[in-house]
Parts: structure tokens; C-alpha cells; sequence
């Protein structure tokens, strides 16, 4: 199957400095902060698709612009790039999640894909009106994704679960081509719905050793459900012409972090549930340390995480580099990278010119 290449819509602002979206923003990344508007937001899409990319990632969160208003005005500025919106159960009912997405899907062209959110933080769930602790939140993620398809399919289908019914008399949402359904996770119970339920299983970047082993086992969980689902990976990039060019870049993010920062993000992250942002933590073993100390595996530094929910790591090297460890996570068998980079702007354009190319080149 093809190789599919993400970059991510920054919804909450954008700039060349390191940031964790869920605290204040530091005063250095306020010096040069780019708020998202729709000419700022608009001119990303348009250089991610100028770029060759296949898909924007589109964010749901607190402080973030609404994914779904977005993606409608961007599909009208692009031609060719698709639009992975997130959403997260539990806020809405399925059958309005349903109806907006074929709605969307239509208007844009089969341009849509769904990615389903549970939360990282139960703080930051209660904000939004969401009480479910973790494995109710998946338990609840699950019968939505399941009542989705089956309105998608239109009338005559039945749920009787925990959290939804869909009576048969219902009319659907008909809908010929439904968006694929990404999820992620790391907990048991995120891997057996991702294993049921999704399309496509999301990653955060870790180790190729952790990759292939979480791989093999989400396999032979959907294989279980005799289905075949696709693995993405969600990573940040930092590529330069050279290798000491990209380590200077990583460097410079890494010493505008100050010590109030990191106390204050490593606090915040401390209380996360998630499992997945506990494996990202525990790679950078949440310490301040030297550039090449968060070096967790050749190219891949941990340094992103240690102030920043989610996402961790970046893959960080001389254009070649880069490519090349794309190239190793594709033979693992990931077949959608998620990228984005500081200030994503600008390394869109910097990524899809001289990473991209040499990583179709390696699958050719």
C-alpha cells in the first residue's frame, strides 16, 4: 500500500520556538508568535500541499480552533489534500459526528478522515465537559466508532450499548465512502478497540524495537477481529542540509527552555493518565539533560517531550538522515508519518523539498 505523509495545522498559533500547548507560553515564544488566523492557517495548508504532503492533522483541544470549521474553509482554498480531523467521543453525539462528517466528506471532495481523541488528562476532559474516567472514555470511544460505521451505512442497523442506541428505525447518514478512522493509545484496552475499530492505529515516535513490537502485537490483535489495520506514526522532524545544522536547531530549542518551564510542564505531564504520554516521559526520563543525552536512539531525540504534551520526539539530522529513518520506521511497517516541525510554516516547505523526494526515492 502506499506510503501516506501528514503535516500538522497548528490551531493554537505557531512559531520557531518549543511550547506546550495545555500552559501560559512562555514570553520567548510570545516574542515571535504567529496567531491562527485564517490567512496563517490557510497559507500552511497551501504550503503543505504545494509541499507534496497527502493530509493535514487538524487538532481538537482546549485553546485550539474548532477542526471541523477549519477543515470547511481549507477544503475551499486546496485541491488535493485531505484532512484528518480530530474529534473527541463523548462530546457530541455520534449521529451529529456522523452527519458533519458526511457532510464534509461531500463538500470536500472524499477529503476527510476521522481521528479519535480520548484525552490525555482527566483535568483537561473535565474542562470540556467529559467526567469518564480513562477506560470508560475508551469503553465509550469504541460503541461510538461502531454506531458510526453502521450510520454510514444508512437504515436498518441496531446498537444497544453502555453509552449510545441506534434504534433500525433510524434513517442513517448514507454515506458511499465513509472517512477512514484513525485512533491511538498504549493502554490494553486502547490497542484492543484501536484492534476492532480503527483503520489506522497512531503511534507517538519511540525506538524501532518498541515500534515493531507494538506493531506485531496490534496485528495479531486485529487479525483476532479478522481484520488488517494500518500504522501511522506522529513525530516531529528536524532537518538541516547537515547533521551539525540540525543538532544546532534542536540545541537552540532545547536552551530557550527555562527552568520554570520545565518544572511547570513536567508537573502537568506527571498527572497525565495516558499511557502513551508515560512512555513518552519516561524516554526523555523527564530531565533537563545535555542536547545528545535525550539522543534515545541514533536521530530520534526526546528533547520535544520534555515540555510538550503528546508527540515527544523529533527525528532530528542532515536531510539524508532523515529520510533514511523514515525509510526504516516504513519497513517496520508504518505507512502514515504525521509530521511537523517549529515553526511549521516554513518547514513544510523545508520538508517536502528536501525530505520527502529521498524518501520516495528510498521506496521506489
Amino acid at each position: 500500500m502506499s506510503v501516506d505523509f501528514g503535516w500538522f495545522l497548528p490551531t493554537n498559533g505557531d512559531g520557531p520556538h518549543l511550547a506546550n500547548s495545555g500552559l501560559p507560553r512562555p514570553p520567548t515564544f510570545m516574542q515571535d508568535y504567529r496567531p491562527a488566523t485564517p490567512e496563517y492557517l490557510r497559507g500552511v495548508a497551501c504550503a503543505a500541499e504545494s509541499a507534496g504532503f497527502d493530509s493535514l492533522l487538524l487538532p481538537m483541544a482546549a485553546g485550539f480552533e474548532d477542526p471541523w470549521l477549519v477543515s470547511a474553509q481549507l477544503a475551499r482554498a486546496t485541491r488535493r489534500i485531505a484532512f484528518i480531523v480530530t474529534f473527541r467521543p463523548g462530546l457530541e453525539q455520534p449521529e451529529q459526528i456522523a452527519r458533519k462528517a458526511a457532510t464534509l466528506q461531500r463538500m470536500s471532495g472524499a477529503r476527510l478522515r476521522l481521528f479519535a481523541v480520548n484525552g490525555s488528562s482527566a483535568y483537561e476532559q473535565r474542562t470540556l465537559g467529559d467526567f469518564l474516567d480513562h477506560d470508560a472514555r475508551y469503553q465509550r470511544t469504541s460503541e461510538c466508532l461502531r454506531v458510526l460505521r453502521r450510520l454510514w451505512r444508512g437504515a436498518g442497523h441496531s446498537v444497544a450499548g453502555r453509552y449510545y442506541m441506534l434504534n433500525p428505525a433510524h434513517a442513517g447518514v448514507p454515506l458511499a465512502n465513509p472517512p477512514a478512522l484513525y485512533l491511538g493509545g498504549a493502554s490494553t484496552l486502547a490497542e484492543q478497540v484501536a484492534a476492532s475499530q480503527a483503520d489506522t492505529y497512531l503511534l507517538w515516535g519511540e525506538p524501532p524495537d518498541a515500534v515493531r513490537e507494538r506493531i506485531a502485537r496490534l496485528r495479531a490483535l486485529a487479525a483476532m477481529h479478522g481484520r488488517r489495520i494500518r500504522f501511522g506514526l506522529r513525530v516531529h522532524v528536524i532537518a538541516r542540509a547537515t547533521e551539525p545544522a540540525a543538532w544546532a536547531r534542536a540545541d537552540a530549542l532545547l536552551s530557550e527552555i527555562s527552568d520554570q518551564t520545565y518544572v511547570d510542564a513536567q508537573r502537568q505531564l506527571a498527572a497525565y493518565e495516558s499511557v502513551g504520554q508515560q512512555r513518552q516521559t519516561a524516554l526523555s526520563r523527564g530531565a533537563l539533560r545535555s542536547l545528545r543525552e535525550l539522543e534515545v536512539y541514533p536521530n530520534l531525540w526526546a528533547g520535544v517531550g520534555l515540555i510538550r504534551g503528546g508527540a515527544g520526539t523529533a527525528i532530528v539530522g542532515s536531510y539524508d538522515q532523515v529520510a533514511a529513518r523514515i525509510h526504516e520506521y516504513r519497513l517496520l511497517g508504518i505507512e502514515t508519518f504525521l509530521l511537523s516541525s517549529y515553526p511549521n510554516l516554513e518547514e513544510a516547505a523545508r520538508v517536502g523539498e528536501h525530505v520527502l523526494p529521498r524518501v520516495r526515492a528510498l521506496l521506489a
